[in-house]
């Protein structure tokens, strides 16, 4: 890896970290009564979203294909997180006695086999034009189709902790 594909990764990195974290502030400054400020923190969210969408690009792994290759490429992605990274980062958590970041890394790879499960039907009903609503649990990620269930399946928390996705 040349210096400047290192910089662009830590580019990403640190542009990514950005967009989340000011994602978080707008949504904490609606909840504060300050919509001016969350709109700020919104465009400078965008903003920094750009910034790592290039540099991603100038690293050739943003490559938008035909959605049958684009879901097929997630799928696949969803499969390696869950089946290959997340065991080893539950692991060297638990070895070094964080039980917070096994517990996080556990659900994350939990929610991760889910996506795998969605991308899968999606590539196999491709061509079916049906509707459906996402509902996503705000504290661990999991996606329900279609209706909100009493509770997470994944981390307990109740119905009031989904988020709708169109």
């Amino acid at each position: 890896m040349t210096r400047t594909q290192r910089n662009l990764y830590e580019a990403f990195v640190g542009e990514a970290k950005a967009h989340i974290r000011l994602q978080a502030y707008a949504e904490k400054a609606v909840a504060e009564g300050l919509p001016q400020i969350a709109a700020l923190f919104r465009a400078v969210a965008e903003s920094e979203r750009i910034h790592a969408h290039r540099s991603l690009a100038l690293l050739g792994e943003v490559v938008v294909q035909d959605t049958e290759t684009n879901l097929q490429a997630s799928f696949e992605r969803e499969e390696r997180a869950s089946g290959v990274y997340y065991p080893d980062f539950i692991r060297q958590a638990e070895e070094e006695g964080i039980r917070p970041a096994a517990l996080a890394f556990g659900q994350a790879r939990d929610v991760e086999e889910e996506h795998a499960r969605l991308y899968r039907r999606a590539l196999e009903h491709l061509l079916v034009d049906a509707t459906v609503t996402y509902f996503v649990c705000q504290v661990c990620g999991h996606i329900a189709e279609g209706a909100v269930p009493e509770v997470c399946p994944i981390c307990g928390v109740g119905q009031e902790h989904f988020r709708p996705v169109a």
